[in-house]
């Protein structure tokens, strides 16, 4: 089952969801638009290797916006916290936003119960887009869960601002493991 707008706002009202800072403008019919932060992240490596901390530069997106450039993978974040440890949160691109040419979060949409923090996005424009801290740039969708739940604990809790790949924390833990 996926929440109403006004379940959402009920929700969100009675703690059983967290949204900081909550605007009742942006509760859509089944969704919450989340907005962009003001930080980017780039990685600055010609490679990146996933088993292993990767360098990134920090942009901070100004007044007058910031244009992203086709073939390169940006970090991004929600201006909000959002959390639950009652429903799964699902966040997807707004149409609007792809319509521009921009690819938001379509690799991993899905949190976890008991994650909360700012969301990291990616973003990947198809040709040049100037983006603005603060615009609506996603919406999440809140799910109703079954069964027993262990809460996230996991390499992301409490994010603050884009956070680059961790992946090399589990690849550590699976090569220790492999013959």
């Amino acid at each position: 089952m996926i929440l109403t707008g006004p379940e959402i706002t009920a929700a969100a009202r009675d703690g059983r969801l967290a949204i900081s800072p909550f605007e009742p403008g942006q509760v859509n019919p089944n969704s919450y638009n989340v907005r962009l932060g003001p930080t980017l992240l780039t990685y600055t490596t010609a490679v990146i290797d996933a088993h292993q901390p990767n360098p990134t530069a920090t942009v901070e997106i100004g007044e007058d916006g910031y244009v992203l450039q086709p073939g390169e993978l940006y970090l991004g974040h929600t201006l909000e916290q959002v959390g639950s440890d009652t429903f799964v949160p699902l966040l997807f691109g707004r149409s609007s936003v792809g319509r521009l040419g921009l690819f938001v979060e379509i690799t991993a949409p899905i949190g976890d119960i008991g994650f909360h923090g700012q969301w990291t996005l990616m973003l990947s424009p198809i040709r040049p887009l100037r983006v603005y801290a603060g615009m609506k740039i996603g919406q999440i969708m809140f799910f109703v869960s079954t069964g027993d739940v262990d809460l996230y604990a996991g390499k992301y809790q409490a994010a603050d601002g884009p956070q680059p790949s961790r992946y090399w924390r589990d690849a550590a833990r699976v090569g220790a493991v492999a013959p």
